[in-house]
Formats: C-alpha cells, structure tokens, sequence
C-alpha cells in the first residue's frame, strides 16, 4: 500500500500539558482508518495536528510527501471538526455556497456539488431552510456535506456520526465505503467500538500514546480478544 500520510516521533503540548508523546504512524492511500480512544486521549489533537491546524512541538508530518501545515496542501484535505462551524443565520444552501467560493468552485460545477452533498446528507428537502432551525444531528450532516463538497482527496472527520441516528449513520458510512473504491482516504476519530470494527485499520490512542495499529481482526487476534473494546482495554494495560 502507498502511504498518503506520515508521522515520525510527533510531540504536541498545550503549555507544561503533554498531549501527544512520540506519535510513530502511517496511514495509506484509499483506507478506511480510524482513531479510537476516550475523550481526552488525544484523538481531536492529533487530527487538528496532521492538517496543520496546530503546529507540533516537534517531529515531522507529512501529507503525500508535503511537509505539514502546508496551506496549498489543505486543498486537497476535507476536514469536519467536532464543533460545526456553521452559520446559523444562513441556511443549508447559503452554508454551502459561501464554503464553495472558499474554495473557488464555480458555475454549474459548485450547482451540481452543493446538490450532490445535501442528497448525499439526507439535506436536500431542508436546504432552503436556517441552520438556527435544525436539530443537532441534521448540523452534523451539514458539516459533513461541507467537508465533503470540494472532492477531497483525504477526508478527516472528528467524531463524525454523534447524534447521528442509527439509520442514516449507516447510510453515511456506506457513502465511506463509496469514498474508499473512488480512492479517496477517508479518517474518523471515534470512541464507538462498532465504529471501529467497521474500519480497515484502526490506531488505538489512550493518554497520548498509540498503543498499536493494524486491522481490527489482527488486534482481535494479537491480544486474543473477541471484540475491539477488549483488544482495547488488555493492550492498555500491557502499556
């Protein structure tokens, strides 16, 4: 496999606070992977730290060959944080159109993404309608959608289906799946453990280390575990 992202010896600390310890990973091209851990572990950091959003305290990131942070390189990254940044006085559409001109879509290219994504979110019914009106899952959605608009060639998406409901979650991950074929690289932060079987390979992270990371049947099989969560909690504890 081909390796899209890398990260050597990765430090990162808010003030005397250490918050990611020699983080060592790869992640390939067109993979499916995720970042489990509790809150706290470190997950939202490193994903903010891997697009450049926060520059770490040393060790090198790279993005297909690109030294991070690189602001010609976030074309090519979509990103949904947890917290939607959204403007709750403009509506689904307007939401979409004004990141669209953030990134010089024009014509009928930006027409045809904005519908692509609404439909791909379950949106397109709402979308004439104030985000100060939705719901929290249906800001989720949307946030996705915006990630999502610009065809980006690596999507990371931090905790991207919470208050999400169980049938659209899974529709959500089978656009996921679509994504992978068409060789996108798609990363989920998640601390849900039926989230995680559902990755190619996972990077399990507790207090700023990753403990390990390969699929989730060889963590099973390594630790001699039936389920993640347990593969989880013996790995943790070897530590």
């Amino acid at each position: 496999m081909c390796s899209i992202i890398h990260l050597d010896q990765v430090n990162q600390a808010y003030g005397k606070e250490v918050v990611l310890k020699d983080i060592q990973l790869e992640i390939n091209k067109g993979e499916i992977y995720g970042l489990l851990g509790p809150s706290g572990s470190g997950k939202t950091t490193l994903v903010k730290t891997i697009i450049g959003a926060i520059t770490p305290k040393s060790g090198l990131i790279e993005v297909e060959g690109v030294k991070m942070p690189n602001l010609n390189k976030l074309n090519d990254i979509g990103y949904m944080a947890q917290a939607d940044a959204l403007y709750d006085e403009l509506t689904a559409n307007e939401n979409l159109a004004f990141f669209a001109k953030l990134y010089r879509m024009q014509g009928s290219y930006r027409k045809r993404r904005i519908t692509e994504v609404l439909k791909q979110v379950d949106l397109l019914a709402d979308k004439e309608k104030r985000v100060e009106h939705f719901s929290g899952g249906m800001k989720r959605r949307l946030s996705l959608a915006i990630a999502l608009l610009h065809e980006p060639k690596l999507l990371i998406l931090d905790e991207p289906t919470v208050g999400i409901d169980p049938v659209l979650r899974n529709q959500i991950w089978d656009s996921f799946y679509q994504l992978k074929e068409a060789g996108v690289t798609v990363i989920i932060t998640t601390h849900v453990m039926d989230e995680a079987e559902k990755c190619d390979r996972l990077g399990l992270l507790r207090n700023g280390h990753i403990l390990a990371s390969d699929t989730p049947i060889s963590l099973k099989q390594r630790t001699n575990t039936a389920t993640i969560e347990e593969a989880f909690l013996q790995l943790g504890d070897v530590q």
